[in-house]
């Protein structure tokens, strides 16, 4: 399992993402883990073991209705208040 110090992660989601398929990415903010980046089969899915998750299904559309009224928070501001440069 690897882990990535959130004020280090300079890369695109897509690089974090593809390391992620060969085990978990624990990300850490100050030492502390904040978040994870899984594997996923396909089958997982399409299973239904995350598509039919009430919780994941409230946390898309509570999500969707933000970013349709405007309420989303810009790439910007998450990583100014994260600490996060921006990647070249």
């Amino acid at each position: 399992m690897k882990t990535l110090e959130i004020s280090r992660a300079t890369g695109s989601l897509a690089r974090y993402a593809r390391n992620a398929r060969k085990g978990p990415v624990i990300v850490t903010s100050r030492g502390k883990p904040i978040a994870a980046l899984l594997p996923m089969k396909k089958s997982s899915f399409d299973s239904g073991d995350l598509r039919d998750n009430p919780r994941l299904l409230a946390i898309i559309q509570r999500s969707w209705a933000e970013y349709l009224a405007g309420e989303g928070i810009p790439s910007a501001e998450v990583r100014r208040r994260l600490g996060i440069r921006k990647s070249a």
